[in-house]
């Protein structure tokens, strides 16, 4: 008797609210056009802060897609979470809530970085202006980095496994591979991804310690990884939610299959020890390649980290080539990223939705505002790359020292590969 065919993970539905689009298909028109929506910091008591470019979302209404009463208990990074959600939902076709005989069957996991600041600020403010009375009660709430989890499931009655990953930015990737595992695992259905909002006074200020951050005012020279004038990144605001859930339920209920979470493994090196992080990340890709039976020829574009810093990026070189051994200097590498900004845990699942578009597509989305590259790298700039893609690799790397790879392969992956 032959044992059954192991549960697959798949992609079926993509929701993204970006600093380049409120939508999935505008984020994917700017990012394959290499538009750069980087600028100035705008946000109100931001303006004289050393924080002088970023990437904000400037289209977004949470109004208009949020009801009132979870609006007034959440911060701008849970209304992303939660409008994301949504838009993946629609995307893979499923309702957007459970029915009551099936609760157990849809969960929610998220990563997060900065948290609510906004939404504390806030309240911070109204206690020392005004008063502990005119504090309000979702202030224990709002500004947790588990608040977008909570919220979704409970927004929509998701009440199978819930959880929250801790892990730097890397953790965007590595919600994933939770939501994999527990797809595996038995449940029906995860909504998963990142989202952050770290464009408030609060939250720009915590940033200012990070010895990574770009000061410069000039916003096309502000976020250049891999090229000899790289001086740090630039964050951003918004993210990206997907829907996982088995291949065979997907083609049973006719959903397409947008891609397979293939393989992933994670690493932890150190906070800003980037010369480590080359061996880190190396082995995380090794490890990702190993889950998903995938050879390093098979690679068709690598999504990098890109964190701007000389050293980092240079130990992101090697650890492609370290990984990928002589494809390490001919496979396409791209970082859309410097075109919206790298938004802490939100950034690899940006990166993803990217990667699942571009298989789609048939192209690579180039990296703006890099030109001068000074490393071993074919890096995607000026323009789209048209090529056949049916396996992509995310990287991602946290300030506190985390690594974390990520083999994406074409939803038309015949499931006997």
């Amino acid at each position: 008797m032959s044992e059954p065919r192991p549960r697959r993970a798949a992609v079926t539905g993509i929701g993204v609210v970006a600093p380049n689009g409120s939508s999935t298909e505008i984020f994917w028109k700017s990012t394959r056009e290499g538009l750069s929506v980087l600028d100035r910091v705008t946000r109100e008591g931001c303006e004289d802060l050393p924080l002088r470019v970023a990437g904000q979302v400037r289209d977004f209404d949470p109004s208009a897609a949020i009801e009132e009463r979870f609006l007034v208990q959440t911060d701008r990074f849970t209304h992303f979470a939660m409008a994301a959600a949504d838009l993946a939902l629609d995307d893979a076709r499923l309702p957007r809530s459970v029915t009551d005989e099936v609760p157990f069957s849809v969960g929610v996991v998220t990563a997060a970085g900065s948290g609510g600041g906004e939404f504390g600020q806030r309240e911070l403010q109204q206690l020392w202006g005004k008063g502990s009375r005119f504090v309000g009660p979702y202030q224990s709430i709002a500004w947790f980095y588990a608040a977008s989890t909570g919220q979704i499931s409970i927004r929509r009655g998701f009440k199978g496994p819930c959880s929250v990953v801790a892990a730097d930015e890397a953790g965007g990737l590595d919600a994933l591979a939770h939501a994999a595992r527990a797809v595996r695992r038995g449940t029906d259905v995860i909504v998963a991804g990142a989202t952050e909002a770290p464009i408030a006074p609060y939250s720009v200020v915590c940033q200012l310690g990070y010895e990574e951050l770009s000061t410069l005012d000039d916003p096309t020279r502000a976020y250049r990884p891999f090229t000899s004038t790289a001086c740090g990144f630039v964050p951003a605001e918004g993210g990206a939610m997907v829907v996982v859930e088995t291949e065979s339920t997907a083609r049973e209920r006719g959903a397409p299959v947008r891609a397979h979470l293939a393989g992933h493994a994670a690493t932890f090196t150190g906070a800003s020890r980037w010369e480590e992080s080359r061996e880190g990340l190396a082995q995380a890709i090794r490890g990702a390649l190993a889950e998903a039976d995938c050879a390093p020829e098979e690679i068709d574009v690598v999504f990098a980290d890109a964190l701007g810093v000389p050293q980092a990026d240079r130990a992101e070189a090697l650890a492609i080539a370290d990984a990928l051994g002589a494809h390490g200097a001919r496979v396409p590498v791209t970082a859309p990223k410097t075109g919206i900004g790298r938004g802490y845990c939100a950034a690899p699942l940006m990166d993803v939705a990217a990667a699942v578009l571009s298989m789609e597509h048939g192209l690579i989305p180039p990296t703006p505002n890099v030109f001068d590259i000074c490393h071993d790298l074919d890096l995607v700039t000026g323009r789209a790359r048209t090529t056949e893609v049916r396996t992509a690799l995310v990287l991602s790397r946290g300030l506190m020292g985390s690594n974390s790879a990520l083999v994406l392969r074409h939803g038309a992956t015949d499931a006997s590969s």
